[in-house]
């Protein structure tokens, strides 16, 4: 039955990054797409993405593709899927979707359609007329792009940036598979003095210490694949085995610096939760006159940005202070998220490299500036 082709959605920006980290987990037949990474494997292979990606947002296994511009060919495309291979008797099967430029565009009639073709695969090879769906989750989902449709297990649960370490958040939390990127694009590895001067509930320190640690972020949490029969427990354990035996021992200097107190308690829970707490520094500071921690070092960080006249009038202000406060900051390298068009013309210089990245729906640039050694 194996190899597998799985599917990895990631945020918009984000798909080179992702393809790279599964390189390196040494995938096989990796292929970066629009909105998502592919590759195929066993279940040794889907464990070891789900515990160790940073960057992707769920691992999906691919049950088949077919064509269908009309619900007749939707429903017998389904019935022909293999689904009592990884589905039992008990299986709980919700359905859910999208559809995108195709002739079957209501996405809950293809829900309907998909869940009843799905019920009579599973109901004639169980020789059941009702299936109880009493056992555990086998997530369908479908997309239908151009007429062409895809059907998946997804095998993550929860999304893959929900770590576990974050129960609680700020007003404007950032999603952690984003700051895990941030991260990546700033080369940090651990080597270097790390600040985020406006740390919030504390994300982007957090998945610092994890990537210097190199630390898996799924290592403490669950995954629906994990409930299947069909996937052998040991699978599991050696990948957490593997996963520990891969992890980094030293001393790092990792500062997160923010004004509201009520947020620095909620980073230095999350940082305990994530089990990071003895690796960051916490301070109360304004990020516009916070004196550099380090001689050199690397500053990532997201900024308020408002989505109101006045909020973002507030947020331009901010941006000209820090980059007053940051104007010598030569031997820094700075990393800077914001949503705000102008904000290179706000800091008082153009960045070194921008990128463009989604925080959520909200559609961001990554601001780069290097320090002094690394423009030449």
């Amino acid at each position: 039955m194996e190899p597998f082709l799985f599917s990895v959605p990631c945020l918009f920006g984000l798909e080179g990054l992702v393809g790279e980290e599964l390189r390196r987990l040494k995938l096989d037949g990796v292929a970066v797409e629009n909105g998502r990474v592919v590759f195929r494997g066993g279940w040794e292979a889907m464990a070891a993405a789900n515990i160790r990606m940073r960057m992707g947002e769920r691992v999906l296994l691919r049950l088949g593709a077919f064509p269908a511009r009309s619900f007749e060919e939707l429903f017998q495309g389904v019935r022909a899927l293999p689904l009592e291979d990884f589905i039992p008797k008990t299986g709980k099967f919700p359905v859910k979707g999208h559809c995108l430029n195709s002739q079957l565009h209501s996405v809950p009639d293809c829900q309907a359609i998909v869940k009843k073709a799905a019920v009579e695969r599973l109901g004639k090879h169980y020789g059941l007329s009702w299936l109880p769906e009493t056992g555990e989750l086998y997530q369908l989902q479908f997309s239908i792009m151009k007429d062409r449709v895809e059907v998946f297990l997804d095998t993550s649960g929860a999304g893959l940036h929900k770590r576990g370490y974050r129960a609680v958040g700020n007003d404007a939390p950032l999603r952690e598979t984003l700051a895990a990127a941030m991260v990546e694009l700033a080369r940090y590895r651990g080597r270097d003095f790390f600040w985020d001067p406006f740390c919030g509930s504390g994300t982007i320190v957090i998945e610092a210490a994890l990537t210097a640690l190199n630390r898996a972020p799924g290592l403490n949490r669950s995954f629906s694949a994990q409930h299947w029969p069909v996937v052998p427990e040991t699978v599991w354990t050696q990948t957490r085995e593997a996963a520990r035996a891969a992890e980094f021992h030293g001393e790092y200097r990792i500062l997160g610096s923010d004004n509201d107190p009520q947020s620095l308690n909620i980073a230095i829970s999350n940082a305990k939760k994530a089990g990071v707490g003895k690796l960051i520094r916490f301070e109360e500071a304004d990020a516009t006159k916070h004196d550099l921690p380090a001689e050199r070092g690397v500053i990532v960080c997201n900024p308020p940005y408002g989505e109101r006249m006045m909020e973002q009038r507030s947020a331009q202000r901010l941006y000209q202070a820090l980059g007053r406060h940051l104007k010598y900051a030569d031997n820094w390298d700075k990393c800077i998220i914001s949503s705000e068009p102008e904000f290179e013309h706000y800091f008082g210089r153009r960045a070194d490299k921008k990128r463009k990245l989604y925080n959520g729906m909200i559609q961001c640039n990554l601001y780069q500036y290097f320090k002094g050694d690394r423009r030449k």
